[in-house]
């Protein structure tokens, strides 16, 4: 009988430590973030580029059965520069409302008219920034990631994104300069003032 239950003991045990050993293991053998290979970072990147909204603002669109779908040929592009400049009326936004270009590349509201920024990788987009202009563009919402520019304008949700970790932003640069390269100087802010 006791040596059942000293049997009985030392297989639980032998258990219990197995389990432990195991679980530890497993973490040891887990590949820390700055090991993932490129590949899988601008993977998570485009994950988070498309669960985080930003073709809703950033790429233009075609209309389709559905209503407006995004235009991959020109996808996180911003403001078509080949557009005209949209009419907003500024009795409205006066008001304190919001208003919104067809395809959701501009707004316009109590700050003036804002454009969607092209996030492409071409030049006229990300394609010279480093990833610290980028870090200061969304963690401290400065204009194309420069000291001393001017905040981000809404409808840019900076102060929600602000909130990612490093190894989510350095996903989501990674992906934005992995994207086609679209060429497209997108137009400036207009002031309240230039509406009519």
């Amino acid at each position: 009988m006791m040596r059942k239950t000293i049997l009985t003991i030392f297989i639980i045990a032998a258990t219990i430590t197995t389990g432990i050993v195991s679980c530890d293991t497993g973490k040891a053998n887990k590949p820390s973030a700055s090991t993932v290979s490129n590949d899988s970072l601008v993977k998570r990147g485009g994950y988070l580029v498309t669960i985080g909204g930003c073709d809703d603002c950033h790429s233009p669109k075609k209309f389709g059965p559905h209503g407006p779908e995004v235009d991959m040929d020109r996808r996180l592009s911003g403001f078509p520069a080949s557009r005209s400049y949209p009419k907003y009326d500024s009795n409205v936004v006066k008001k304190g409302l919001v208003m919104f270009n067809e395809d959701l590349t501009s707004a316009a509201g109590p700050w003036g008219v804002s454009f969607a920024a092209n996030l492409t990788s071409d030049d006229t987009g990300l394609g010279n920034w480093s990833e610290a202009h980028f870090f200061k563009a969304i963690r401290e919402g400065k204009f194309k990631g420069l000291d001393g520019s001017r905040t981000l304008l809404p409808p840019m949700p900076w102060e929600n994104f602000r909130k990612m970790t490093d190894d989510d932003l350095k996903a989501v640069f990674a992906f934005l300069k992995s994207t086609k390269p679209v060429k497209n100087i997108v137009p400036g802010t207009r002031q309240l003032a230039e509406l009519k």
